[in-house]
């Protein structure tokens, strides 16, 4: 087994052996598929979130730190999904 991590750094404690790849959802194909998996799979769950919070517009953004986004958290505060150790 081998861990290929799209970027510059190797977390700690992984399960085995790994190496980062800079750029490497350009550079290998199964980073590129992985990348996209995760996309598809975040643009769900953001969308599922929508629904049960319309008000921060998750559907349109997908919890990016547009300006939409972070007006509709200083408007009706945080929801329970949004990290509270993040600053936009």
């Amino acid at each position: 087994d081998h861990i290929l991590i799209d970027g510059n750094r190797i977390p700690k404690d992984l399960p085995a052996p790994a190496q980062f790849v800079i750029h490497g959802d350009a550079l290998v194909t199964c980073i590129a598929a992985a990348s996209i998996i995760a996309k598809v799979t975040r643009d769900r769950i953001m969308m599922a979130l929508h629904a049960e919070f319309p008000v921060y517009n998750f559907g349109q953004h997908k919890g990016y730190g547009v300006a939409a986004h972070c007006e509709a958290i200083i408007k009706h505060g945080p929801c329970p999904i949004h990290r509270k150790s993040f600053n936009p």
